[in-house]
């Protein structure tokens, strides 16, 4: 029990601490309590399934923090990117993936691994010896998250969180709808025409909103609130704060020319984004909702190109728990209760697949030297992976703490740069720069502890 290290959740975080720790030496467990017990967004009990989107947004390592993330976790070894780049979509700038394929190839190679043992069972209460990681993600089971609340003498803090559709491609008319990346980004002509967009005027927009608007939506029990994530809001919340916000969010029609009306440009554009190789199914961008299917079905009917549309999958709305991480983690992402235990991934506060992921390869590294007697120094704070330990350990406002994505404002400032919009291109190339320094002295320095 002391030598091994215990994994709740096989999920992205869990799934990439798991690799990190037994590459290092360290026999590991995973716990995953899938298929045996079932989540409300789950299909499979594989591990690393991917729920919301398929994407793992920008691959940019320059001039994006989610793409230095990137960066950082294939210089670390890392299974999901190296799974993600096995699996990749054409998405313009972006990393998709072909999800089912991405996560058989995630859990075959955790099942592969010899140092890794996966077991079927749910943990309901929080361990009291030996060394262990839970990543059980927004869906956490209740008994465990009951478990956690007591533990930590106050509520789960909670937001919802919302899925968006996915569309059988041959249902969509490609009459009115035609595929194009936005400002034709991309290196190849698939990534230049990843996106398939579905175009409205003025009318057809405005039809679209006050449908959206009148629509039935799911209600919340007693004692919820909607405390929504703003990165992941349901559409009909955006509507609700504006008819233009949609517009200038994800139905924004710049950067894009429909090539069945050149001359007439769009007053909104819905983009579908491909979910699978095959390309017989597309999600729809930033369309969560928590609207009932029914009615998503006869909103979404109106959008041009739609108007036939089979759905392989409706939106739907989920329950999101996370810690005040702030108050209760350490440096060292240890509950500073039961130090024994390190949470990692979306519980602990940040948001999206690859911060999760990162989370989890971090703490899977902490483990595993801490195991071995080799204690690792700081996580540097000038790398991606440090600033978002750094915002959720203590760098954070705890009162108002919310989960974060990775951002160049988590990131300090470089000294001698011009801050403001004209000279963000010369700063981001320096943030990354100095964060790439930073991050590989920081794997050197581990390789060579273990190396003794």
């Amino acid at each position: 029990m002391t030598q091994t290290l215990h994994i709740i959740g096989g999920g992205m975080a869990g799934s990439e601490a798991a690799w990190q720790a037994a590459n290092l030496g360290i026999d590991v467990v995973i716990h995953e309590m899938r298929p045996k017990v079932k989540t409300f967004a789950h299909r499979t009990g594989d591990l690393g399934e991917m729920v919301c989107s398929n994407s793992f947004r920008s691959d940019d390592d320059e001039q994006n923090a989610v793409g230095l993330l990137h960066w950082e976790m294939r210089a670390a070894n890392g299974l999901i990117m190296t799974m993600a780049d096995r699996h990749r979509l054409p998405a313009g700038g972006a990393l998709a993936v072909d999800r089912d394929p991405f996560a058989q190839s995630v859990t075959r190679h955790l099942m592969d691994h010899p140092k890794i043992t996966v077991q079927h069972d749910e943990i309901t209460d929080l361990p009291t010896d030996g060394h262990w990681i839970i990543a059980t993600g927004p869906l956490t089971s209740e008994g465990l998250g009951q478990a956690i609340a007591r533990e930590t003498g106050s509520d789960a803090l909670a937001f919802f969180d919302a899925i968006a559709p996915i569309v059988y491609y041959d249902s969509i008319d490609m009459s009115k709808a035609w595929m194009q990346s936005r400002y034709d980004k991309g290196e190849t002509e698939a990534e230049r025409t990843a996106y398939l967009n579905c175009p409205m005027d003025r009318d057809q927009y405005e039809a679209f909103i006050d449908a959206l608007l009148a629509a039935d939506k799911i209600e919340f029990h007693e004692g919820e609130t909607a405390n929504y994530f703003d990165g992941c809001l349901p559409i009909e919340v955006m509507a609700e704060r504006g008819r233009e916000t949609l517009r200038h969010g994800p139905m924004k029609p710049v950067g894009l020319t429909n090539p069945h009306q050149p001359d007439i440009k769009a007053h909104a554009v819905v983009q579908l984004r491909r979910d699978n190789a095959l390309g017989t199914l597309y999600n729809m961008v930033g369309f969560q909702t928590k609207m009932k299917y029914g009615a998503q079905a006869a909103v979404f009917r109106t959008i041009p190109g739609l108007e036939n549309a089979q759905f392989a999958r409706l939106g739907g709305i989920h329950r999101n728990t996370f810690l005040n991480s702030p108050t209760l983690l350490d440096e060292q992402m240890r509950l500073r209760s039961r130090p024994h235990i390190r949470f990692a991934g979306q519980i602990t506060g940040v948001e999206g697949y690859v911060e999760s992921a990162a989370m989890g390869l971090i703490a899977g590294r902490l483990a595993a030297a801490e195991i071995m007697g080799q204690p690792l120094p700081p996580v540097p704070q000038d790398s991606a992976m440090g600033a978002l330990i750094h915002h959720i350990t203590g760098g954070a406002e705890a009162k108002t703490f919310q989960p974060m994505n990775v951002n160049f404002g988590l990131f300090r400032p470089v000294e001698g740069l011009k801050g403001g919009r004209r000279g963000r291109v010369h700063r981001y190339k320096a943030y990354t720069d100095r964060a790439k320094a930073a991050w590989s002295d920081w794997l050197a320095t581990q390789d060579m502890s273990c190396a003794s």
